[in-house]
């Protein structure tokens, strides 16, 4: 028998944020490694326009209408999902807001600040709670994945609340790295850099931004939720069963110039 340890057939993902950029990306990319895929998000027309791409895979998939940073949507939404779809075996908690740049820290609302946090890390946690509920039960295991920052390791000036979450969504994997393993849970974080999303569009059509930033970046380009493809089906495989709690920083070196 030929080693195959990234054909996912047989599991199912969920992807929060799945229906465009970095969520897209992974959708798209453990779809075509076989796997069933679930994408939440709480744009319709987003959604359906997603689902249409991801159904040409030749997968089961379901699109869902969902706003993370509502505990009781989430807890619903899962229960229409397992029914559906029947298990879940990696959880991409993937959606998120950007922030809304103020002239400085001092001067940031607190509706401005939970606003983020909202979506970004309590919507994280209703997620991640409510899989990891699921493949307990279920048996077997399963990953959980977070989408950080680099945000996260970074001065994010003007930005701290955006930062607060997503490093805050870091020390929220490693912890459930370490009490879900006994369940064969594993749980990672992933870091983008600088990805051209719905979210950072107005970011990199700015002149000055692009022409600042774009060469710091020694791939010499924008990433793109393509490139996310490959760690997800990785996170999800096999070849992954002995991997845990690691935070997996894809930025085309961004960070280390």
């Amino acid at each position: 028998m030929s080693y195959k340890p990234f054909d996912l057939t047989g599991k199912t993902a969920l992807v929060t944020g799945g229906n465009s950029g970095i969520g897209l990306g992974l959708a798209m990319a453990v779809a075509q490694a076989g796997a069933n895929v679930a994408i939440w998000g709480t744009n319709a027309k987003k959604n359906e326009a997603a689902r249409a791409r991801l159904v040409e895979t030749g997968r089961k998939v379901l699109a869902l209408q969902c706003d993370v940073g509502d505990e009781k949507a989430v807890d619903a939404a899962m229960l229409e999902t397992l029914a559906a779809m029947g298990r879940i075996d990696g959880c991409f908690a993937n959606a998120g807001v950007s922030g809304r740049g103020t002239a400085s820290f001092m001067e940031m609302t607190s509706d401005e600040w939970h606003r983020v946090l909202r979506v970004n890390l309590d919507g994280a946690f209703y997620t991640l709670r409510a899989a990891s509920r699921h493949m307990a039960a279920r048996g077997g295991g399963g990953v959980l994945v977070g989408t950080a920052s680099l945000a996260a390791i970074e001065g994010a000036a003007r930005s701290e609340h955006y930062a607060a979450t997503k490093g805050g969504m870091i020390s929220m994997m490693r912890g459930l790295a370490v009490e879900l393993a006994r369940h064969k849970i594993r749980a990672h974080s992933i870091l983008p850099g600088w990805i051209e999303t719905d979210m950072t569009a107005s970011a990199v059509a700015n002149e000055k931004f692009r022409n600042n930033v774009l060469p710091r970046i020694p791939a010499r380009r924008w990433g793109t939720g393509g490139d996310f493809g490959g760690i997800g089906v990785y996170l999800m495989s096999d070849a992954s069963s002995y991997h845990t709690g690691d935070t997996f920083v894809i930025d085309g070196g961004y960070s280390l110039f």
